[in-house]
């Protein structure tokens, strides 16, 4: 608990990184998804819970969790929207994805726009957002199947946009996690 709060504290030293900063209770920045039906936004997926994956395939925590994602998409199905988003080269988090048969959507953020606009600190990074667009839950650090199966329950509940632990509105939020 100290070591996390050592990290929001050093985080908010460091001054704003950002003009967009991830908030419970509210709607994070918004990007285009590509889709096998053409571009869509982030924001034109509410009406159910959307599970953020910023990773990368040099990470070797973000290749362990994958198999956390593969479970939860395989789980939850069309009932839950998952997004992964990855800053490397054209094709790299796709083709690696591909030739595992892992089934999830990867958003190519080769600039890191994306990525500078939710602040990401080191990956992994987790977002699930609630059928409202809504921030609900994130995670900083590899995340285990306990973690995101209970932030996806939370999440398809009916008192989903309230997390069970929330700091202070407008509060950046950051979960340390390992």
């Amino acid at each position: 608990m100290m070591f996390g709060a050592l990290v929001l504290a050093a985080i908010a030293a460091s001054g704003p990184r950002t003009e967009s900063i991830v908030k419970y209770h509210a709607p994070p920045p918004d990007f285009a998804i590509p889709t096998r039906r053409g571009s869509q936004r982030l924001a034109d997926l509410r009406g159910k819970p959307v599970v953020l994956n910023f990773w990368a395939t040099w990470c070797p925590p973000c290749i362990d969790e994958l198999p956390s994602f593969v479970r939860a998409r395989r789980q939850y199905g069309d009932r839950v929207t998952f997004v992964t988003v990855s800053a490397e080269a054209h094709n790299v988090a796709a083709g690696y994805l591909r030739q595992r048969g892992i089934d999830l959507l990867v958003v190519e953020d080769v600039s890191g726009i994306i990525s500078k606009s939710y602040a990401v600190p080191p990956i992994p990074v987790t977002v699930v957002l609630d059928p409202l667009g809504n921030v609900l839950y994130l995670s900083v650090g590899e995340l285990s199947w306990d973690e995101l199966h209970g932030a996806i329950d939370q999440a398809l509940t009916p008192s989903q946009s309230t997390p069970a632990v929330a700091p202070p509105p407008g509060t950046h939020i950051l979960r340390v996690l390992k």
